[in-house]
This record gives structure tokens, C-alpha cells and sequence, in this order.
């Protein structure tokens, strides 16, 4: 009996392992094309498995891609957790952050036909917004509609489009993207 639960559990492993294998290739594969316009053989090649493995596994692409968007949004959110208590700290956070996926984004953000990526940018643009709360929270007035106003200016002055002005525009260094980020949310606090 033993040796066979023992032989369960390590298929069980095995069968979580290739989804694991499988689900990384997918958000490679997503992050490579800029686009959710991937194929099933391609992110089968990647993870090293069939197509057939992939179907077992996920069913069909439109799953496979709607669960590769939830790791994605996942490690997106733990990537950009901010240390507390320090902006300029949550800045170089957010601007690794952009650095890793800013391309990205702005391709998702560009798609506008494609509802995934709609529903992806809304969440994307709340998520942000929480992120910007968070973050500057202890610097922000009661008064709610006071607070409002500024957490929409620090939304934008630390959005990915600013990033890409900065960064990809201006061919400005990582620093560089800091210290403007980092004055104009200074700005707009004080």
C-alpha cells in the first residue's frame, strides 16, 4: 500500500510539475511576442512537451493563456510590492518592475480590440492605483476629495507611460527615471 500512494504522490508531482513547466512557457512565450497571439506548439516546444500534454493539461489555448495570465498577474504583483515606509525605495520597485515588463504592458495597453486585453489594462490601471495608496499613503491628506486629486497626479506621474517617455524616449538611464520620478511625486506632495 505504501509504495503505492507513495508512487500517487509522485505522479501527482510529476503532473504538477509539467503544468508548472508549461504555465512558465505560456508567460515566456506571451512576454517574448509582446501578444496573447501564441501557439499551442510553440509554448509546447518551450516547456519541452507535446501539444498533446499542453491540451491534457489546460484543454484548449483560451485556458491555457487565461491561466498564464493569472500566474503573470500574480508574479506582476508580488514583483511590485513596495518596501514600506519608503518612496524612493517603492520607486526603484516600480522601475525594475517596468524595466522587466514595461514593454509589455505598453503592448497590452496598445491592443485595445483584443477584450483580454482590456480586461487586463483595467486591472492593471486599479492595481497601479493601490499601488500609488500604498505607497504614498502616510504623505497624503484626510480630506478626501484633497487626497483624491493628488493620488490621480501620483498615478500618472509613476505610471508606465511615464516610464516610457523617460525611458525609452529619452534614452534616460534607470537613475535617471528615478530621480524624475522621484521629483515629480515630491512636487506633488509637498
Amino acid at each position: 500500500m505504501k509504495t503505492r500512494r507513495y508512487e500517487m504522490a509522485a505522479r501527482q508531482q510529476a503532473k504538477d510539475a509539467t503544468r508548472e513547466a508549461i504555465l512558465a512557457a505560456a508567460v515566456d512565450a506571451i512576454m517574448a511576442a509582446k501578444s496573447f497571439d501564441i501557439t499551442l506548439p510553440a509554448v509546447a516546444q518551450r516547456a519541452g512537451v507535446t501539444v498533446k500534454t499542453v491540451l491534457r493539461h489546460f484543454g484548449n489555448r483560451e485556458t491555457m493563456i487565461d491561466a498564464a495570465w493569472s500566474r503573470a498577474y500574480q508574479d506582476v504583483l508580488d514583483e511590485r510590492t513596495p518596501p514600506s515606509g519608503n518612496p524612493g525605495d517603492a520607486l526603484r520597485v516600480l522601475i525594475a518592475h517596468y524595466e522587466r515588463r514595461g514593454d509589455l504592458v505598453l503592448a497590452i495597453l496598445a491592443d485595445a480590440d483584443d477584450p483580454r486585453a482590456q480586461q487586463m489594462s483595467a486591472t492593471g490601471r486599479l492595481a497601479h492605483r493601490e499601488w500609488v495608496e500604498n505607497v504614498f499613503d502616510a504623505a497624503l491628506p484626510a480630506d478626501p476629495a484633497r487626497r483624491t486629486r493628488l493620488i490621480d497626479v501620483l498615478v500618472v506621474a509613476t505610471d508606465v507611460y511615464a516610464w516610457k517617455l523617460l525611458r525609452r524616449d529619452r534614452a534616460l538611464s534607470v537613475d535617471d527615471v528615478h530621480d524624475r520620478m522621484t521629483m515629480m511625486t515630491e512636487s506633488v506632495l509637498r
